[in-house]
């Protein structure tokens, strides 16, 4: 059963459904049910036309799972709608379906989640993870968003602005988590790219090609987890560089700065930089302010902590950090970093044991259990 098939045709099955009148939670599942029952059937029995035959099937399980002595009447009517059998048109239905799950009934960071749930393919631990929220309050807040699209007609899709959030964490996700979605991120905002004329839709995919630039030589071959001043640079994909470069410059052209495209300058001079330590970090702390004022984010302004910490010294970057909330993602891998930047390799050791247990993935585990042995080791010498 070729699962990565079944995967790139659920949303354009989760579309159709949708367009002839399915409330999306009931949709959801018809096609999860549809899903079900092809990995039982296929084996023995490959249709000729895949989608197709999702399509037909989860209708059929959407009509036999709503109808009721009450809604019959009302549902008679579509049953003439089902799907007839024959070759279904190979539409990319995916972006569209980002607009209609970012409805204007939803608040955006409900439409985000609810999107992330249903189309990106990412667990709710993943989606909590990005807000910084608890596992279970996303869960309920995923809950709130179906119920409330819950018999809703998707004939309004959403803004863009939501649409770009739900790709930015997709990329996210792929980039740095378990699931690998960053170049169907990247795919689906090159479409959105060409469809609209948005400078923040350019700043976004610029973000993205200079980020997956440096994909190869994130990892080492035992695939361990490789810091950006360590990596390689000579790997980087130099192609995508310029693209990314041309993309943001071209958005920034046109004096409509959004916060995608103050991160993309961020890792522009990342990428411009021969060595780690030709990094121009007064440009990128500059940078940083001005994506803090559009953002107000704790995790820009944690960011932003430690490239002070570049540009004027340890001691600084320590000061900035102070401010912040200690329990934000990766704070203590952060202190510990410029602890040992500013030679206090005792603490540094220590920080970087605690944000080991912290760390939201194995490779940044290890790596952070690494650092920590390895200063130890130092302080028995």
């Amino acid at each position: 059963m070729d699962e990565a098939l079944l995967r790139s045709l659920t949303p354009g099955v989760l579309t159709v459904l949708v367009r002839r009148g399915a409330d999306f939670a009931a949709a959801e599942d018809a096609v999860q049910d549809a899903l079900v029952e092809a990995v039982r059937v296929w084996p023995d029995d490959p249709p000729r036309d895949a989608k197709g035959w999702l399509v037909t099937v989860a209708w059929r399980k959407f009509l036999d799972a709503t109808r009721s002595d009450t809604a019959r009447r009302r549902r008679e009517g579509r049953i003439d709608e089902e799907p007839l059998p024959g070759p279904t048109p190979a539409v990319d239905d995916t972006l569209q379906l980002y607009f209609l799950c970012a409805h204007p009934s939803l608040t955006p960071s409900s439409a985000v989640a609810l999107t992330l749930r249903a189309v990106g393919g990412l667990t709710t631990r993943q989606i909590a993870q990005a807000y910084l929220v608890p596992e279970a309050t996303m869960a309920q807040r995923i809950s709130r968003a179906k119920r409330t699209v819950s018999g809703v007609r998707f004939d309004q899709p959403g803004d863009v602005a939501t649409v770009l959030r739900v790709l930015y964490l997709v990329f996210n996700e792929g980039y740095s988590g378990d699931v690998d979605l960053a170049a169907e991120a990247i795919r689906l905002t090159r479409q959105l790219a060409a469809a609209i004329d948005h400078p923040e839709v350019a700043g976004l995919l610029a973000l993205m090609l200079l980020h997956h630039a440096r994909r190869a030589s994130r990892t080492a071959p035992d695939g361990a987890l490789v810091p950006l001043a360590e990596q390689d640079r000579t790997r980087w994909d130099t192609a995508a560089i310029a693209e990314g470069v041309r993309i943001l410059q071209a958005a920034l052209a046109r004096d409509r700065l959004g916060e995608f495209q103050a991160q993309a300058a961020i890792a522009a001079l990342h990428a411009d930089a021969p060595t780690a330590e030709e990094t121009d970090w007064v440009q990128i702390v500059e940078w940083y302010d001005e994506l803090a004022r559009l953002t107000d984010s704790p995790v820009v302004r944690l960011n932003r902590a430690v490239a002070v910490g570049e540009a004027d010294g340890p001691r600084a970057g320590l000061a900035a950090l102070a401010a912040l909330d200690d329990s934000l993602p990766r704070h203590t891998a952060a202190a510990a970093y410029l602890h040992e930047r500013a030679g206090d390799l005792t603490s540094a050791a220590r920080l970087y044991a605690e944000a080991a247990h912290k760390a939201p993935n194995l490779a940044e585990r290890d790596y952070l259990t690494r650092q920590a042995a390895r200063l130890n080791s130092l302080g028995r010498y």
